[in-house]
């Protein structure tokens, strides 16, 4: 099978697990809510979490990648620079959740199954796309710093819907709970690490041997 052939099947793949579990996910949170918060106010906390909108980038990007020429309104989600924040953004996702938040729920069910999707198959499965089959040599050093702002508006929208609902998508960046200076030192330290693993997938991208 040609490589490009396969890069978009592998593409593919991605976006149907991606896209599968954002659903699931909308699905049961709704279901959660609808006798408490209701559903317009439940979709609201639903695109609040860092998570589903770094897995709706990547689908966006796979999807991109799967259609090819044959998606001209996904155009943008094929660029080098997007593919790359995507990488980025699902790979902290990962990591976040792995090392930080897992042992602080037991998810169960379909919960379960979502949870794994969002927060492991997806992003090993699209990280390792963008590595062994998404062209290389398109990025620059200049790139990590425009990633920032995926990360920096993702935190000025939680402080300000947290001040208005009192709710946090994570207990990190509880400023009721920790008070705004811990959470700001929080923000710093996660901004630091999108930075460095900015400037590292830049470097593998410029050493890759899919080049051009």
């Amino acid at each position: 099978m040609p490589a490009s052939r396969f890069a978009r099947r592998f593409a593919a793949v991605i976006a149907l697990l991606a896209w599968g579990a954002l659903v699931l996910q909308y699905a049961l949170l709704i279901g959660a809510t609808l006798d408490g918060i209701g559903p317009l106010l439940g979709t609201l906390r639903y695109f609040s979490f860092f998570t589903i909108l770094s897995n709706l980038l990547v689908a966006l990007v796979a999807s991109a990648a799967a259609a090819g020429d044959a998606a001209p309104r996904l155009r943008f989600f094929a660029r080098a620079d997007v593919r790359g924040c995507a990488a980025l953004a699902i790979a902290i996702t990962c990591a976040i959740y792995y090392f930080v938040l897992a042992a602080t729920w037991a998810p169960q069910g379909a919960q379960l199954l979502a949870d794994v999707l969002l927060h492991y198959a997806v992003p090993l499965l699209y990280v390792g796309w963008w590595i062994a089959c998404a062209p290389h040599g398109r990025l620059g050093w200049s790139d990590p710093l425009r990633w920032l702002l995926f990360p920096l508006a993702f935190f000025a929208w939680t402080l300000l819907r947290g001040a208005w609902l009192h709710e946090y998508p994570y207990p990190f960046v509880d400023v009721d709970a920790l008070g705004f200076a811990a959470v700001l030192g929080n923000a710093l330290v996660i901004g630091g690490l999108f930075a460095v693993a900015g400037v590292a997938l830049v470097a593998v991208d410029r050493l890759s041997p899919l080049r051009r």
